[in-house]
């Protein structure tokens, strides 16, 4: 498609892109043509890096092998099915996860998107518990197709939703870098979560229901709780007859360096986690897995969910193959070592460059904080733009996100199959794109 057609497709067909969203603008950005592995390629045939996974559904990198056969091989016996009717492939899939789930949680449900699961676990705890409120991080995203998804995503500003739906509130995020209390860890022995817990307890309409939370905020800038933070939460939702709900979207099978994200933290066992972007390996399937005991309460008082493709055979055939990839080809493993890799490149170019003053992650989820001022930690919202225009131009691709406003973090999320000299290219440009914005700065404070 030359550039002429995309411009009159784009003008003409295709709804405008509204600007303060993470997609504003895309018009203006290169139109991809086909991907392999670790690589996009435009229809000018440039190639670029994809150190943002696609949608962050090409975790196993474009075009698996595997996935590809498997797809194939499915398409050609059965595609789609109605939902009032097992299928083999879904009972497949059910026995794979359910192996693979850390005690308790066993069930698990299926849907397609990940905003589908958030939404699903969300009704899946308030039939459970018989409560209604739910509590979320006010960085969190967990979704945008949605009256709740949409509700719980704190990190969006929520006023741009003519309404929200009820029961629905958001408690300080620990953001330890920038901590909203202005304290430190660990001598603030949590103070975010015991303050804020004390405002919810005031604000509670009836019965909670839930807490959900991702175990690295990803949309809100790459943060990592502290140890014995979700520790904590545990604490506080039995304490109040709450259920524990992760958000895995982002984080689950593999990417963080083992198979789930929350197991980063000892002796916390969550009631519910959602999964979905690279199960599937590509293809969009997501899942709500809980605990025996959860799923039947729930189930008693009525709970359901589904879509009218949410059992297709082709996508629980690629589900399943998704998950042995993760397994046989130990993507936790290769996470972690994509991991150290990264983080080692930065922390030598954070000697040289003061512009960055945070680096933190785990896995490919990993986040550079940008800062003009590392001292007073003022946040560089343009210069973080212009390393991401250096970068595009350079043929690497990634996200800028960061706490509400704050536009000033590099989320890098590269396929966990990406190879060590891929790794290095990237952090090659990346070095380029700091010098080149340093002597610019120079320059510029020269002409002053």
């Amino acid at each position: 498609m030359d550039a002429k057609r995309v411009r009159n497709t784009v003008r003409r067909w295709m709804f405008p892109t509204e600007g303060g969203s993470y997609m504003g603008g895309l018009e203006n950005r290169p139109v991809l043509q086909h991907s392999y592995g670790s690589t996009v390629v435009d229809t000018d045939g440039k190639e670029y890096l994809d150190f943002q996974s696609g949608q962050m559904g090409a975790a196993l990198g474009h075009q698996h092998p595997r996935m590809v056969a498997v797809i194939e091989k499915t398409m050609k016996t059965m595609m789609h099915s109605t939902n009032t009717m097992l299928n083999v492939p879904r009972l497949r899939l059910h026995e794979r996860l359910g192996k693979l789930l850390p005690k308790p949680l066993e069930k698990s449900l299926f849907l397609v998107s990940g905003s589908d699961s958030i939404e699903a676990s969300i009704d899946l705890a308030r039939k459970a518990t018989g409560g209604m409120d739910v509590i979320g991080l006010h960085a969190g995203l967990h979704g945008s197709t949605s009256y709740l998804t949409r509700s719980v995503s704190f990190n969006w500003d929520r006023r741009k939703h003519s309404i929200v739906a009820p029961a629905t509130a958001s408690i300080l995020t620990p953001y330890c870098y920038r901590c909203p209390l202005r304290l430190k860890f660990p001598s603030c022995e949590l103070q975010c979560l015991t303050s804020s817990l004390e405002l919810a307890d005031a604000n509670f309409t009836g019965k909670p229901a839930a807490f959900i939370g991702e175990p690295v905020l990803s949309a809100g800038g790459i943060i990592v709780p502290p140890k014995g933070y979700y520790k904590a939460v545990r604490e506080a939702c039995d304490a109040r007859g709450m259920l524990l709900i992760f958000d895995e979207a982002q984080t689950g099978l593999g990417k963080t360096g083992k198979m789930f994200g929350f197991q980063h933290e000892e002796g916390v066992s969550p009631d519910i986690i959602a999964i979905s972007k690279h199960f599937g390996g590509g293809l969009p399937i997501s899942g709500v897995c809980s605990t025996a005991a959860v799923a039947k309460k729930a189930v008693d008082n009525g709970y359901f969910a589904t879509r009218s493709h949410a059992t297709d055979p082709l996508l629980c055939a690629a589900g399943e193959e998704s998950l042995k990839i993760v397994v046989d080809e130990d993507m936790p493993g290769r996470a972690a070592r994509i991991e150290r890799r990264i983080k080692r490149a930065l922390r030598q170019m954070a000697k040289e460059f003061e512009i960055i003053g945070d680096i933190r992650g785990r896995g490919v989820l990993l986040g550079i904080e940008f800062v003009t001022d590392r001292k007073q930690k003022t946040p560089a919202n343009e210069e973080t733009k212009q390393i991401y225009d250096y970068c595009l131009e350079k043929g690497l691709i990634f996200q800028i996100r960061g706490v509400r406003d704050l536009k000033n973090v590099v989320r890098l999320v590269p396929p966990m199959t990406t190879t060590t000299e891929e790794v290095d290219r990237a952090m090659s440009v990346f070095y380029d794109a700091l010098k080149s914005l340093g002597q610019r700065r120079r320059r510029r404070s020269s002409k002053r």
